[in-house]
C-alpha cells in the first residue's frame, strides 16, 4: 500500500513527526517499508506565466518567451517546448536554480546565457526535468489559479513524503488512505476526518436492469445510470498527484476518479460505457467455452470456476478482478453504468492468479471489502464525477441496490484474564473497552469478558486471539516489558535404549556425508520415477508448478541433489537426508502430531556418487560400489545386525536392489540408481544409495553384561558347495537356526565367510563358499569330541535345507 503522507494527514493529522509517525505505524503491524520523498530536491522554481511566444530569429524549432515570474520584470527565455504557448503558467527555473541530477548524477545549474545569439535569463520546466514523473511531451502545465512567483514546491505540495506499507494479509482493512488513517486516529487519539462530499441530487429513473444469479459469488451489487458526461474532462491535478503518488498512473477522468476512490476508500468499483451494454446485466459463474478480450489486452477463457459480469450478449467483465475490453470507457464516453458490489473472498481467492496476473481490484477483494458501503461510495463516486465530467445536460440516476448474501458477523467473546496472560500486561477492563472504542468494535461486558461484533470493514476478526492481538497492538507493543518467561525446568533423561537423530546425523556426518535439506514438496514425476506413485498428496495452492504434490520417497531429491553438484563441476557426492515422507493412510486418525489419513513418518536416505575416496597417493581411485553403502549402512545400525535380500525397486537396479531388514521387520531399500532413470536425469554414473526407516534407526539394544570366557576359543574353516541359486545369507540363516535350536550348537560364537570360488574342480552350476566357525564356551575348554560334534550338526543342516556337502 502506498500512498502520500500529506494525503493521510487530510483525514488525521496527530501531533507527531513523521517518523514518529512511520515508527508508530510499524509497531502497530503496518510495517512502513519505505519512507521517501516525493521529488528529489531542485531550489529557485517558482510558478510563471507565459505573457508572449515569438519564432526564434535563428533557431527553426524554437521560441523566445517573455515570461512573469513574480520578479517585477519579464525575463526572456528561450524555450523549445512544442506546447509552450502564451497565456500559460509553467514551472521556472530561475538563474541560479539548482534541479534534480542529470545522467551524470551532477545538479543542473541554470545559469543566464545565449542560445543561437539570443540571451535566456531562464528555463520553463517539464515534468520530466523536474523528476516528477516520465512525461517529456513538453512543459508541465498548471491551472490558470496558480499564483505567479510562488514557490513551487510549495504550490505543488513537493515538501511531502512517499509512504509505503507492507501489510500482512490479515489486514485487509488497511488497503486504502481511509484505513489507515482510521488505524492512526485509533492509536493517537487525534480526530478523524472522513473524506466530505454531498450525495448528488437524483434527476431521472433510469435503472440498468441487473440479476444475481450466483449469491454464492456476489453478496450485493449496487449501480447507477449517468448520462450526458464530458468524459473528455481533465482529471484535477490535485487528483493527479495523490495518484501518482500512490503508484497509480493517471489515465483519463472517469478511470482516474474510479482508481482515487479505490485508493481513498478501499473500493473497487467500474465504470461501464453504458452504450457499449446490450441488455441487461447477470452476475453468474463463467460457463465452459466462453472467453473475454480484458482491459490488458488478453483474451481469457472461462469456465465454472471464474465469477463474471455479462450482458444478454456477451460477458463483460471478470468478477472482482478486471473489467472487459467491450465495454471499457473512452474519451468519446458520453453514458456509463457506475458499479460496486461486494464479491465473497474466497468467490475471488486464485482467480487472478491462474490468469498469471494481479489487479489491485483482485488483491483487495479476495482479502475482504467493505459490504456495508456499496451505496456510500456510489455517492462518492458520482459526486467526484459530476464534479469533473458533468454538463448542463447530465443527468444522475438512483442508486439500484440489490442485496442477496451478506456476510454474517458472529459475535467474538473475549477474556479479560485470557488477554492478560496473553499480553504478560496487567490490562485493565477499562482500558480493554478504551481500545475496542477507538478501533470502532461495537461491544458489550459480561462478568470478566468482552463480546464484540467485528464491524463490516473486518474480515480478520474471529476468534478471541484476535481480539487479544487488537488489544495488544493498540496498547503498544513497547509497553509491553521485554522479560524472559518463567517456567519449571525439568531435565528429563533420553531413553537407554533410543538414539536421537541428531545422534544419527552426527553418524553419518562422521562416515563422509554432508547433510542436504529439501522441499517436502516435489516434481509429480518423481513420485512416479522413484516411487511408482500414481496418486500423491497433491497441494491446493503449490508455490511453483514443479513442485505440485507431496513426496514419498527421499529418493528424487538426493538424486536432484547430485545433478545440481555435477553441473558445478563436482566429480564427487556423498549426501544424506534427515526428513518425513507424506503417504495416504486411512488407519490415521487426527492428534496432536498426525493428520486423519496421512501418514508422516521419518526416513533416512544417503546417496554417494563418484569416487569412494578423495583422490590420494594411499589407494587406487575407484567409483564407490553396493558394498561401501551396505557397509556405510551397517556401521549405522551396529551393533544391530541387518538382513540383506534381493529386491525389486522402481527407483533401483533390477539385479543390484536389495531389500533391508531388522528383526524380521523390512525397513527399508538399499541399491544403485535404475539404468533408465540414470539416463532420464543424464548423469554419467550410477549413483548408490538407501532409504531406511528413522524409526528402526533410533531404536537400539540396551547394553547387557556377559562374562568374558577365561577359556581359548577354536576356530574352524569348512568349505562348502552348493549350488549358484544359494544365496550366502540362505546358509548364515541355517547355522544360526541350528545354534539356537541344538545345544551342542550353542558354543558358535562368530560366523564369517572369508572366501568364495567357481571354477575348476566345480560344476558350471556351483559355488564353494568358505566359512569360519568361531567356537568357545565360557564354563570350560573345549575338546575335540565336541568340536567335532557341533561342526558335524552344522554341515548336516546346511545338507538337509540346502544340499550343501563338503569341498573336496
Amino acid at each position: 500500500m502506498q500512498f502520500s503522507e500529506s494525503w493521510l494527514r487530510t483525514l488525521v493529522d496527530p501531533k507527531m513527526t513523521s517518523d514518529e509517525l512511520s515508527h508508530l505505524l510499524t509497531m502497530s503491524g503496518l510495517e512502513v517499508e519505505e519512507m521517501e520523498p516525493v521529488a528529489p530536491p531542485f531550489s529557485n522554481v517558482v510558478v510563471a506565466r507565459v505573457v508572449e511566444v515569438a519564432k526564434h530569429p535563428n533557431a527553426d524549432r524554437l521560441n523566445v518567451c517573455q515570461v512573469d515570474a513574480g520578479t517585477g520584470t519579464l525575463l526572456n527565455i528561450v524555450c523549445g517546448a512544442p506546447n509552450v504557448r502564451a497565456g500559460m503558467k509553467v514551472p521556472c527555473a530561475l538563474a541560479g536554480a539548482k534541479l534534480p541530477p542529470g545522467e551524470d548524477g551532477k545538479p543542473f545549474e541554470i545559469k543566464v546565457g545565449k542560445l543561437r545569439g539570443v540571451e535566456s535569463q531562464g528555463m520553463l520546466c517539464s515534468a520530466r526535468e523536474l523528476k516528477l514523473s516520465e512525461d517529456h511531451g513538453g512543459l508541465l502545465e498548471l491551472p490558470d489559479d496558480a499564483p505567479v512567483g510562488q514557490n513551487f514546491r510549495d504550490y505543488y505540495q513537493l515538501n511531502d513524503l512517499r509512504l509505503t506499507i507492507k501489510l500482512t494479509p490479515n489486514k485487509a482493512d488497511c488497503l486504502s488512505v481511509l484505513g489507515v488513517a482510521r488505524e492512526v486516529a485509533a492509536l493517537t487519539g487525534a480526530e478523524l476526518k472522513l473524506p466530505g462530499f454531498k450525495p448528488v441530487a437524483v434527476t431521472t429513473d433510469e435503472k440498468l436492469p441487473v440479476k444475481i444469479s450466483a449469491p454464492d459469488l456476489c453478496g450485493r451489487f449496487s449501480g447507477r445510470v449517468i448520462r450526458n458526461l464530458n468524459a473528455r474532462a481533465q482529471t484535477p491535478d490535485w487528483m493527479k498527484r495523490r495518484l501518482e503518488r500512490s503508484g497509480q498512473r493517471p489515465i483519463s477522468a472517469l478511470v482516474d476518479i474510479s482508481n482515487f476512490v479505490m485508493l481513498e476508500l478501499g473500493r473497487p468499483s467500474h465504470v461501464f460505457d453504458l452504450d457499449k451494454i446490450h441488455g441487461g446485466l447477470d452476475v453468474r459463474w463463467g460457463r465452459a467455452g466462453e472467453s473475454l478480450k480484458l482491459l490488458n489486452g488478453n483474451t481469457v477463457s472461462v469456465d465454472e470456476w471464474v465469477g463474471v459480469i455479462a450482458d444478454d450478449k456477451e460477458i463483460e467483465s471478470l468478477a472482482g478482478i478486471m473489467g472487459g475490453d467491450a465495454t471499457a470507457v473512452s474519451l468519446d464516453t458520453q453514458n456509463i453504468y457506475l458499479e460496486a458490489a461486494f464479491w465473497w473472498p474466497q468467490a475471488i481467492q486464485g482467480r487472478a492468479r491462474r490468469y498469471n496476473f494481479s489487479t489491485d481490484a483482485a488483491h483487495r477483494f479476495e482479502r475482504g471489502v467493505d459490504y456495508a458501503t456499496t451505496v456510500e461510495h456510489i455517492e462518492r463516486i458520482t459526486a467526484l464525477i459530476v464534479e469533473i465530467c458533468g454538463t448542463r445536460d447530465t443527468t444522475v440516476g438512483p442508486v439500484d441496490d440489490h442485496i442477496v448474501n451478506l456476510p454474517e458477523r458472529k459475535p467474538v467473546r473475549m477474556r479479560t484474564a485470557r488477554a492478560v496472560k496473553v499480553i504478560g500486561v496487567p490490562v485493565s477492563e477499562d482500558q480493554i473497552a478504551d481500545i475496542f472504542n477507538r478501533l470502532g468494535l461495537a461491544f458489550t461486558r459480561e462478568d470478566g469478558a468482552f463480546v464484540v461484533t467485528p464491524p463490516s470493514w473486518r474480515f480478520d476478526i474471529e476468534i478471541e486471539e484476535d481480539l487479544i492481538e487488537e488489544v495488544a497492538r493498540v496498547y503498544g507493543f513497547e509497553n509491553i516489558p521485554a522479560l524472559a518467561p518463567v517456567a519449571p525446568n525439568v531435565m528429563r533423561i533420553a531413553p537407554e535404549a533410543r538414539r536421537s537423530l541428531h545422534g544419527i546425523r552426527r553418524q553419518l556426518a562422521d562416515a563422509d556425508y554432508q547433510e542436504v535439506i529439501n522441499f517436502s514438496f516435489v516434481e509429480e514425476a518423481w513420485e512416479t520415477d522413484f516411487a511408482a506413485n500414481a496418486a500423491p498428496v497433491r497441494l491446493l495452492n503449490p508455490i511453483a508448478s514443479q513442485m505440485s504434490v507431496m513426496r514419498t520417497t527421499l529418493l528424487g531429491s538426493l538424486v536432484a541433489n547430485v545433478r545440481y553438484n555435477l553441473n558445478r563441476k563436482l566429480n564427487r557426492v556423498r549426501a544424506f537426508e534427515l526428513a518425513a515422507v507424506y503417504k495416504r493412510n486411512a488407519a490415521v486418525a487426527d492428534g496432536e502430531l498426525s493428520v486423519a489419513g496421512y501418514e508422516q513418518p521419518k526416513r533416512v536416505a544417503a546417496i554417494a556418487y563418484g569416487p569412494a575416496a578423495e583422490e590420494q597417493w594411499g589407494q587406487p581411485t575407484r567409483n564407490v560400489d553396493f558394498f561401501d553403502i551396505k557397509a556405510d549402512l551397517e556401521a549405522l545400525f551396529a551393533p544391530a545386525q541387518l538382513r540383506f535380500a534381493r529386491a525389486a525397486h522402481p527407483a533401483l537396479h533390477p539385479g543390484r536392489c536389495a531389500s533391508v531388514s531388522l528383526d524380521g521387520e523390512e525397513i527399508g531399500v538399499i541399491g544403485e540408481l535404475h539404468p533408465r532413470l540414470q539416463q532420464k536425469y543424464d548423469l554419467p554414473l550410477a549413483p548408490v544409495m538407501f532409504e531406511v526407516s528413522a524409526e528402526a534407526l533410533q531404536r537400539r539394544g540396551v547394553p547387557a553384561y556377559q562374562e568374558i570366557s577365561k577359556f581359548p576359543p577354536v576356530t574352524r574353516d569348512v568349505a562348502l558347495v552348493v549350488k549358484q541359486s544359494v544365496a550366502t545369507q540362505d546358509l548364515i540363516d541355517a547355522f544360526n537356526a541350528e545354534r539356537q535350536s541344538n545345544p551342542a550348537c550353542a558354543i558358535m560364537q562368530a560366523l564369517v565367510l572369508f572366501d568364495e570360488y567357481r571354477g575348476k574342480g566345480l560344476e558350471s552350476d556351483e559355488k564353494s563358499l568358505a566359512f569360519r566357525f568361531t567356537l568357545q564356551d565360557t564354563q570350560t575348554t573345549l575338546q575335540d569330541e565336541k568340536v567335532d560334534a557341533a561342526m558335524a550338526a552344522f554341515i548336516a543342516a546346511a545338507d538337509t535345507k540346502h544340499g550343501a556337502r563338503l569341498r573336496a
